[in-house]
């Protein structure tokens, strides 16, 4: 069945492949931006949420929601301006959704939201579960209020998902594009101490769950978005030179190095996230690429 569907957030990464998707498997999509853009076959509504304002012409007709707006994590160093900011972005921002959707009385009955793996925070060897609970940090804080602003939404009746998205690998963007770089100029090391694990994803799997989660009512509720091998930072690295054809020095980029340069932003590399994706497997839901190898085979093709 066709779905009218408002996307946040569409300009990124996900964003844009996800449009493509929706619109070849017969949705309707309608997208709200910072900037009036341009997007065959979409309908472009303006807000700001630093500012409350939004387009409220933005719910006629709307259904389902994919709300993935955000500042970039890793964009800026994180002072405690900047961090405020990360966590305004997407609390404001769904705040103001679900303000318009009672001043509209707009008959939303899904919402698709991202999240993250940060959600859990270091947890260094233990398998994680959507139902363990959130970590400690500023990431896990962060997607913790993301998160509790969300769920206000099953109060008005509406159906919840949240995907708690691992590193998405995807060519020439995001984390992978900053993973190859010292790679592919011979200087590749694994990060701090190599052994925290990092729940990965490719693109086209991440796209097909925000599909999946569109059509499929019964998906309710939080899941983890990776893939069900996850690796260490050590094997990631490998892994990536190898298919580059690079070599890989015998020593780890020092912690304390790292931490000099990417200040408490360093945390992103440094967590340890072993994500099981048990929940998201009992969907049905099938897996393009379950191992890594594969998925970088594909990108670098």
């Amino acid at each position: 069945m066709n779905k009218q569907i408002l996307i946040t957030g569409a300009t990124g990464l996900i964003g844009k492949k996800i449009i493509n998707a929706l619109q070849k498997a017969g949705h309707t999509v309608s997208i709200l931006s910072r900037k009036n853009i341009y997007i065959p076959g979409v309908k472009t509504y303006v807000w700001d949420v630093y500012h409350d304002k939004i387009d409220a012409n933005c719910m006629t007709g709307i259904d389902t929601i994919i709300h993935l707006a955000g500042e970039n994590i890793a964009a800026k160093k994180w002072t405690p301006k900047r961090k405020q900011q990360i966590i305004d972005s997407r609390v404001l921002s769904t705040r103001l959704l679900y303000k318009t959707i009672k001043e509209t009385n707009a008959t939303i009955n899904t919402i698709i939201s991202a999240s993250a793996v940060g959600y859990y925070g270091d947890r260094g060897e233990e398998i994680l579960t959507e139902d363990s609970p959130p970590g400690y940090g500023f990431m896990a804080d962060c997607c913790k209020q993301w998160e509790e602003a969300v769920d206000e939404g099953k109060s008005h009746g509406i159906r919840i998902v949240k995907f708690r998205i691992g590193v998405i690998l995807a060519k020439g963007e995001g984390a992978l594009d900053s993973l190859e770089k010292p790679i592919k100029f011979f200087v590749g090391a694994a990060l701090g101490p190599g052994n925290q694990w990092v729940p990965w994803i490719h693109i086209d799997d991440i796209v097909a769950m925000f599909t999946n989660a569109v059509e499929n009512p019964s998906m309710n509720g939080a899941y983890n978005a990776c893939a069900p091998f996850p690796v260490t930072n050590a094997s990631l690295t490998k892994s990536i030179a190898q298919t580059l054809h690079r070599p890989v020095w015998p020593f780890n980029v020092p912690e304390s190095l790292l931490k000099i340069i990417l200040g408490e932003m360093s945390e992103v590399i440094f967590i340890s996230t072993n994500a099981s994706v048990q929940k998201l497997l009992s969907t049905d839901f099938k897996f393009k690429y379950i191992q890594l190898k594969d998925a970088l085979s594909d990108i670098y093709r």
